[in-house]
């Protein structure tokens, strides 16, 4: 998603970044999200949206892909994102995929980097690439609490689907491995903005 985003011009805006980058320097808004993911829950609206609009607003001239925002009803009203979003992509993955995905992911608590076991090992399983110090699974990211979070959020973004459907500008992506979902992604966006760079150079 982020190189599509560069060879594009776009700035890349990932909810997830963003809240794990707040978590690391213990914001308001990551103080906040916290306790509700040590107790597996999903992060309140309010508190996404403040995160995604103060980063939104820093950048009021560019062009941006959001990446994980917005995923409920209450986050598009709140930021109009019914009227200002002119492409919208869902990625249809199945359940357990995304489950053995995601639950294989792994970071280093005082750094925020990010690891997984599938596509993004670390050099020496176990230890940061940098600090050589231990990684961990976050207990959101164990295969019951990945699992409960995942139908939450399918549940919430069901009613955002049906809407931006509604309104024509919703595209749909089937599949289990990204790179042969992007390719159809990298041709929709070909077919709204002119590359910045070829597909052959990433």
């Amino acid at each position: 998603m982020l190189e599509d985003a560069q060879n594009f011009g776009l700035q890349h805006l990932s909810s997830g970044h963003f809240l794990r980058e707040n978590l690391k320097a213990s914001m308001q808004v990551g103080d906040t999200a916290k306790q509700y993911l040590q107790k597996g829950l999903l992060v309140p609206d309010h508190a996404i949206t403040r995160l995604m609009v103060s980063e939104l607003e820093t950048r009021s001239t560019q062009h941006c892909l959001l990446d994980g925002f917005p995923r409920t009803l209450e986050q598009v009203e709140e930021e109009a994102l019914d009227r200002i979003c002119d492409l919208v992509i869902n990625l249809n993955i199945p359940f357990e995929t995304l489950k053995d995905l995601l639950s294989r992911r792994w970071i280093h608590p005082s750094s925020g980097s990010v690891y997984n076991l599938d596509f993004n090992l670390p050099q020496v399983l176990g230890v940061d690439d940098i600090t050589g110090e231990p990684l961990v699974q976050q207990e959101d990211d164990k295969p019951e609490a990945v699992a409960a979070k995942l139908r939450q959020l399918k549940d919430a973004a069901k009613p955002v689907i049906e809407l931006y459907k509604s309104q024509g500008v919703l595209h749909q992506f089937s599949g289990t491995e990204t790179n042969k979902i992007w390719p159809y992604v990298y041709t929709l966006f070909s077919n709204r903005i002119t590359p910045i760079r070829s597909k052959e150079a990433y």
